[in-house]
């Protein structure tokens, strides 16, 4: 992670101030807002740099077996005395902070032992967080979201609750191996020592809001969906998930907790070492997409952002969720109680795009244009699959490249085709799955690097049918973080739920960059049908 000035050349006013932590994979990031959620300060660090004592690369520890992926919990414990100490350092006005909310890395997992609660309560202000919490794990190594060593306990949930449809339908996605769920029951499995001393288990989002409130902080469902465990209308655990999961779970998870509650005050151990107002409240953490769905202000079904970066991400919100077995995840919305976000992860993102423009296109994003530019929407009826790396969404093990003529049958594409082919397909897979959980754009919030590329945004519009709106505002966690601070602390002082947009009204305006052609969305709807009939031949 790089490192981020500790202000943006600006005087923050003498007024209330929210602050929005962000534990992503790779380091700490805090973001400062003022009541109008205009950005004053983004201070960071990143793991490997500045805790190098903990051996992490990329922020955790690859295992031999090539599956296994974990973090050490005390390095995140760590990196709150890091920054805090920075912060205060940097005469930032902690003071004035109002109320604190916090994203961390989704499906991570922390076990702690039985009396930690007791010392989360007891902290000494003159000692550091990591001097004094050392030993309270009981596994001392989380598990994180890169993790894909749970293969069978997955297939157990899907057996013991009636298949992969079905574990979708109650929790509102598959069993995935990275969910928590699953990495619990293979940790209560393998090491049954550590788990019987586990008093209580934490989320990443919830373990590093417990360091703030000096007690165990509850769960929030937006963050609580990505555990295979939580019932995803009711926003309540599912006994029937917890049971073939590990003995004892409920208790040792505890409550889940509405997204814009105050879970507690900052405890006294932050108010004396570093300033902090004593009555700052601490508003329920989520996870990190959540997080960035809050930061885009998507609130209502229809809004849809999608994130054109190393990979490809499309979520929304929504209101009637489609959990499916095959592809994507639902989430609770943390800026809409009632509603829902769904998300669709692909691996083959901007570094497939560029593999093609590199084979294609000369090296060149202007010759991609170019060539984009060249050819006709439909490239004919020529449908391209690019699977660089094996993908997520549709499940593909084995990377290749498969092209397609209009009869169906393998061809050859000149250069020219080649670029149009990968953009439309892309663009066609994230309509097809899209749809198939639910998500139908009203609107189009572009992000990411690609977003740029005016060219690839018309397909995108064309494909969907509707307008796509880009914005320079980074898609951030921590800035999420920091509204749904903002908007839990409006909802506390006015004691009923107010609309996310009421309260936040300094979301990132965005500007129309492709309009979309009626007549060629019409080909692509009809082109969508062969689309589907094609991918199923190359799934492997």
């Amino acid at each position: 992670m790089p490192q981020r000035p500790l202000t943006r050349q600006r005087v923050i006013p003498a007024a209330q101030i929210f602050m929005g932590l962000d534990f992503s994979t790779q380091g700490l990031k805090a973001t400062f807002i003022d009541a109008a959620g205009q950005v004053l300060a983004e201070p960071a660090i990143s793991f490997d740099t500045d805790l190098p004592e903990f051996k992490t690369q990329g922020g955790v520890h690859r295992h031999a077996d090539g599956l296994t992926v974990t973090a050490p919990p005390l390095m995140w414990v760590a990196a709150l005395d890091l920054l805090l100490a920075r912060m205060q350092k940097a005469n930032l006005p902690l003071a004035r902070v109002a109320a604190i909310s916090g994203s961390g890395q989704q499906h991570g997992s922390v076990y702690l032992r039985r009396g930690a609660r007791a010392r989360l309560g007891a902290l000494d202000s003159r000692l550091t967080l990591r001097d004094q919490l050392q030993d309270v794990f009981a596994f001392d190594a989380a598990p994180v979201w890169m993790d894909s060593s749970t293969r069978a306990q997955c297939r157990e949930r899907d057996a013991a609750l009636g298949g992969a449809q079905a574990v979708a339908k109650l929790t509102g996605s598959r069993s995935y191996e990275r969910f928590t769920g699953n990495q619990i029951a293979k940790i209560y499995r393998q090491h049954p020592e550590a788990y019987a001393a586990t008093g209580h288990i934490a989320l990443v989002s919830s373990f590093t809001a417990s360091l703030l409130i000096g007690t165990y902080a509850p769960i929030e469902p937006g963050d609580g969906a990505g555990m295979n465990l939580m019932n995803i209308r009711t926003r309540r655990w599912a006994p029937a998930a917890l049971r073939c999961t590990a003995p004892g779970l409920a208790k040792r998870l505890g409550p889940i907790a509405p997204s814009h509650k105050v879970i507690g005050r900052l405890s006294r151990y932050f108010t004396d070492r570093y300033g902090f107002a004593p009555r700052t409240a601490v508003i329920a953490f989520s996870g990190d997409n959540p997080n960035s769905l809050a930061a885009l202000g998507l609130a209502r079904s229809g809004d849809i952002a999608i994130s054109l970066g190393t990979s490809d991400t499309v979520f929304g919100a929504l209101s009637a969720p489609k959990p499916s077995a095959a592809e994507g995840h639902i989430f609770g919305n943390p800026i809409n109680p009632q509603g829902y976000m769904a998300l669709i992860c692909y691996k083959n993102g901007s570094l497939t795009r560029e593999a093609v423009r590199n084979e294609f296109a000369q090296c060149s994003w202007k010759a991609f244009e170019a060539a984009l530019a060249r050819t006709p929407e439909g490239n004919g009826g020529r449908i391209g699959f690019y699977f660089k790396e094996p993908e997520i969404t549709p499940t593909v093990l084995k990377p290749g490249i498969y092209r397609f003529g209009p009869d169906a049958r393998p061809a050859r594409f000149t250069p020219e085709q080649n670029v149009r082919a990968v953009v439309e397909g892309q663009c066609l897979s994230m309509r097809l799955h899209g749809n198939n959980i639910g998500l139908v754009p009203q609107k189009i919030l572009a992000t990411g690097g690609a977003s740029v590329n005016k060219s690839l945004l018309q397909v995108m519009a064309n494909v969907f049918g509707t307008p796509v709106h880009v914005s320079s505002q980074p898609n951030s966690a921590s800035l999420g973080a920091a509204y749904r601070a903002l908007h839990g602390w409006h909802c506390a002082r006015v004691r009923r739920f107010v609309p996310f947009a009421k309260v936040v009204r300094a979301v990132a305006s965005f500007t129309v960059a492709a309009e979309p052609n009626r007549a060629k969305h019409c080909l692509y709807t009809a082109m969508l049908t062969r689309y589907a009939q094609l991918e199923k031949q190359v799934v492997l």
